[in-house]
């Protein structure tokens, strides 16, 4: 017997040694393809990119995982506790494993073998075992992933501190899809409830810490029975550990579960065009993994009260315009059933336009409707049980001479808007074909303060502004003139509008006409451009040649590389209301370069700013105290494209165009306003862009495929008035500034028809000269003789001075290739 026993013994110890050898080999086995938990020292989580305003408003968020970082130092002690009783309350006791629960776990993992029933593993994982987990490892459930889990838990315990690894958890770990999907504790708070941590409940608090055990198991929308099951075992769990008492877990417990979700994408409706070029201009900068995960913190340069504003009068216009073309039908029809609202829930509106609500036509009588309004949903996305309805009243339609029963019939599907002053009385509105553009931008620094893409972000996301590529016409003409004025000539000089003649390279024959298609004789070059003429503008150009034109539209950045024939000196080329507007503003900057901007700086997750777009030099801003020096002094380093005096001058006369032109609209401003229209062939394009000492604003008008829209869509008729509008309420209150004219140069009354000298009694116009210029002595007029030109092909434009007209002896302007020219 002594022997049997001590047979059994030896066999013991070696079956033990045995077990011991075979587990050691298995663990260092597993242990050779463990991760290098090292990397946790450098983690950098993706975390959101935020877009602000100039004046700090959050506009946008942009993000693939919605996170938020937040120090452990900042996070409040209710949250701390919250998750502590939900996942590990023996977090700051244990060295990463909790003996106890990995005893339980292996027990009912063993259990469940025994018994032949399949499912996930039973885990037991401590708060730095999920750490682990989530950063380094996979989340199969296997034997040896979880002692993987357990060893690099307890290197972690050996490296980190507590608050450390408590930091990257709340950090990392996945809280549901409310709002997008959202990672970390931070984000949490805000896409749940709208609220910065410290400002969450005991509730709140509770429900956050529910979410790691399975976020979608306790869905508030989906699972909610569920949801606050888990959120009131929370609490038990705090009041057993003694974080709260009694009281108030009771208290909790009997709170609703409010969710308020935030909103996601651009923050601001009237700015989604705006946002998304922001967003397209960081992915080209830094790529999208930074966009969606570097948290760049990025300051725009958007006024939001200016997009409010503009978004306003751009809608309202392209508005105005198509109710003069009539309705053109409902947005769609449908049966009216048992429930009427299901069917109309099912037609998105615009989301962008919450002016406007949808409504079907439930009853029809002569003229007037009952309509049915669109049901709410409520933050989970059901609809509303509450069915809304009002009336459609014909008389309050002014834009509509029909009556409604001519136009409607029930089941119609229309969008309507809220008469004021009238409960439950609305108008019919419908979304306008015609599409356009606002930019305004301060025209000292490129800033650009509001930007509207089109009529609705929602219905398209086309931006009108910066990507629609479309003739200028005659709002080019400017930049004609400039460089005109930039190479000799004067507001005074005098060229002849007569009919004209230009044969194209393969024999055909181009006529250029005026507007009112009549001739005007010679004209003074303010004139010309104040009347908008088009004759003249071509032999102006062609005096001092189509090359020297694209040089300076490539200088303003109208046009990158601009074909120099004539046809582009009214406007033939395509561009964008960005780059046109931009142009205007380099004039209202006195000449110097604009490079139109929506992002003020960017900076990183640590707030280093790694991009500024204002370049100049500010000499004296870093001094630490006052030594009795002078002021800081900023040095603009922006290149000089047009001289200040020629810039004021170009002014002058596009204020002409406001005061006595085709702009006179914008008059009713009261202020000193410059700018000028543009209307293209068959009316397909109109525009409007001017500038103010404090802004520059340009207005496009057209439809998304070109087409006429009528004889009378001209831009002095449709984009004007937009123009005035939006000006008019941006500079409410601030007082008329007058441009400044440059030292040195010389005001003189002269005649607007010849250009000479007033006399008194005679209608003139004060005019700006440069020094060593002056009013004619007498009429000369450029343009006379020949009146049928040459359009020779882009290589041979130029002449063998370099395609600038020269001035000549007396005065005269000739090109030398054709030594052809017109007295000045």
């Amino acid at each position: 017997m002594l022997r049997l026993l001590g047979w059994l013994f030896g066999l013991g110890v070696f079956l033990a040694l045995g077990a011991i050898g075979v587990g050691a080999v298995y663990l260092h086995t597993v242990s050779a393809e463990l991760p290098d938990y090292t990397v946790l020292k450098d983690y950098q989580p993706p975390v959101t990119t935020r877009v602000h305003a100039a004046n700090g408003t959050l506009i946008a968020e942009f993000a693939r995982e919605r996170r938020l970082f937040q120090p452990i130092e900042t996070v409040p002690p209710l949250v701390v506790q919250a998750f502590l009783s939900a996942e590990d309350k023996d977090f700051y006791s244990h060295t990463g494993i909790a003996v106890d629960g990995v005893m339980r776990a292996v027990r009912d993992n063993l259990m469940q073998m025994i018994d032949g029933r399949r499912g996930p593993l039973v885990g037991a994982s401590t708060i730095t075992q999920q750490v682990a987990k989530n950063f380094l490892l996979s989340s199969e459930q296997t034997w040896d992933r979880k002692l993987q889990e357990a060893l690099l838990a307890m290197r972690i315990e050996s490296t980190f501190s507590k608050d450390k690894i408590l930091e990257l958890y709340l950090n990392e770990i996945f809280m549901g899809s409310v709002g997008g999907q959202t990672y970390g504790v931070a984000a949490a708070a805000l896409n749940y409830f709208d609220k910065a941590l410290y400002q969450l409940s005991v509730s709140e608090a509770a429900y956050l810490a529910a979410l790691p055990k399975g976020a979608n198991n306790y869905h508030p929308y989906r699972y909610p029975e569920a949801a606050v099951e888990r959120r009131n075992w929370v609490l038990e769990r705090m009041r057993e550990n003694g974080y709260i008492t009694t009281d108030e877990m009771l208290t909790a417990q009997a709170e609703p579960l409010t969710i308020v979700p935030r909103q996601s994408g651009s923050q601001l409706y009237s700015a989604e065009y705006f946002t998304e070029d922001v967003r397209r201009q960081l992915a080209r900068l830094y790529g999208e993994d930074q966009l969606y995960g570097g948290g760049l913190s990025v300051r725009t340069s958007l006024d939001p009260t200016l997009q409010e504003y503009a978004r306003k009068a751009l809608m309202d216009g392209l508005v105005a315009f198509d109710r003069s073309r009539g309705f053109r039908g409902p947005v769609a029809t449908i049966e009216i059933g048992d429930d009427w609202g299901v069917d109309v829930a099912a037609i998105e509106p615009l989301r962008d336009v919450p002016e406007w609500h949808l409504a079907v036509v439930l009853e029809i009588r002569q003229n007037e409707a009952l309509i049915g309004l669109r049901p709410a949903g409520d933050v989970g996305g059901s609809l509303r049980p509450e069915r809304e309805t009002g009336m459609l009243s014909g008389p309050e339609i002014k834009w509509v001479s029909q009556p409604l029963s001519q136009i409607l019939a029930v089941g119609d599907v229309v969008y309507v808007s809220p008469v004021a002053g009238k409960d439950g009385v609305f108008t019919l509105e419908q979304v306008p074909e015609i599409e356009g553009s606002l930019v305004a931008m301060d025209p000292r620094t490129g800033r650009v303060l509001a930007m509207v893409g089109g009529f609705s972000f929602a219905e398209s996301e086309f931006n009108r502004a910066t990507q629609a590529l479309r003739q200028p016409g005659s709002a080019f003409k400017p930049i004609v003139y400039a460089s005109a004025l930039d190479n000799g000539y004067t507001p005074a000089s005098v060229v002849l509008d007569a009919p004209v003649e230009i044969r194209n390279g393969d024999g055909s024959i181009w006529r250029p006409e005026n507007y009112a298609q009549e001739f005007y004789g010679p004209q003074t070059l303010r004139r010309g451009i104040e009347r908008s003429r088009n004759v003249m503008t071509v032999r102006l150009a062609r005096d001092i040649g189509m090359p020297l034109v694209a040089e300076y539209a490539k200088l303003f950045g109208v046009y990158d590389s601009m074909t120099p024939v004539l046809a582009m000196a009214l406007g033939a080329g395509e561009t964008t209301n960005l780059r046109l507007t931009s142009a205007y503003a380099t004039i209202a900057n006195g000449g110097r370069r604009i490079v139109p901007t929506l992002i003020d700086r960017i900076q990183d997750r640590y707030g280093k700013t790694i991009y500024r777009h204002d370049q100049r030099i500010c000499e004296g801003c870093n001094a630490t105290s006052w030594q009795g020096q002078g002021e800081p002094r900023i040095v603009d380093t922006r290149e000089q494209v047009l001289d200040p005096m020629t810039a004021y001058q170009i002014t002058s006369m596009l204020e002409g165009v406001v005061q006595r032109g085709t702009g006179t609209y914008a008059s009713r401003l009261n202020r000193p306003v410059a700018g000028k229209t543009g209307t293209t062939n068959d009316y397909k394009d109109a525009w409007f862009v001017g500038f103010t000492p404090e802004l520059a604003v340009g207005v496009y008008l057209g439809y998304d495929v070109p087409r006429s829209m009528g004889r009378s869509s001209t831009g002095g008729g449709i984009a004007v008035p937009i123009f005035t509008d939006f000006v008019g309420k941006a500079l409410a209150g601030h007082p008329p500034t007058p441009f400044n004219m440059p030292n040195g140069m010389n005001a003189v009354w002269i005649d607007p028809a010849s250009g000479v000298r007033a006399v008194e009694g005679q209608s003139a116009v004060i005019e700006a000269f440069k020094p060593g210029t002056g009013p004619n002595l007498m009429t000369s007029v450029i343009g006379v003789g020949d009146q049928t030109y040459m359009e020779l092909p882009p290589a041979a434009a130029a002449s063998p001075s370099g395609g600038v007209t020269q001035p000549g002896p007396n005065g005269q302007f000739l090109d030398p290739s054709l030594g052809r020219g017109g007295l000045f």
